[in-house]
């Protein structure tokens, strides 16, 4: 029976789940934003937020209770250097889930987890989608006045 039991084991053995969740939440980490499917996300979730915690916890356990999850230097690097940092202000919900399509071969429900953008980070780039947006208006515009000469 499962009783009081809430993690989801996709079917697998502990050790296959263990290192699935860890290649995910490097993936995460390394790339920003990763597709797989829903319920696999929504367990990735947590243990993504768990792993930024740590980062802004920012001592020497805290880099050896990621560096035992996660098992690549480089990415506990990144995450305490730069992706913890860009949340200090932030007390959670530090990545997002947007439910994508289905995947063809088994219409399993896909998801596509991200990290937030910081407000710093928006304000880039709302800039630079004002600068593009203001290109394309004079390009347009440029093209019709030379239509109607």
């Amino acid at each position: 029976m499962r009783h009081n039991r809430d993690e989801k084991r996709f079917d697998r053995p502990v050790g296959h789940l263990r290192c699935m969740l860890t290649n995910m939440t490097n993936s995460l980490f390394l790339h920003g934003r990763i597709r797989t499917t829903a319920a696999k996300a929504k367990e990735l979730r947590s243990l993504a937020e768990n792993m930024i915690t740590l980062g802004k916890h920012g001592d020497m356990p805290a880099r050896r209770r990621a560096m035992a999850f996660m098992r690549d230097k480089a990415v506990v690097t990144k995450l305490f250097e730069d992706i913890s940092r860009r949340y200090k202000d932030r007390s959670g919900g530090y990545t997002r889930i947007l439910h994508a399509d289905v995947r063809p071969g088994d219409s399993s429900p896909m998801a596509i987890v991200e990290l937030l953008e910081t407000g710093e980070a928006r304000e880039e780039k709302k800039e630079k989608t004002k600068k593009t947006a203001s290109r394309k208006k004079r390009a347009s515009s440029t093209k019709q006045n030379k239509k109607v000469a």
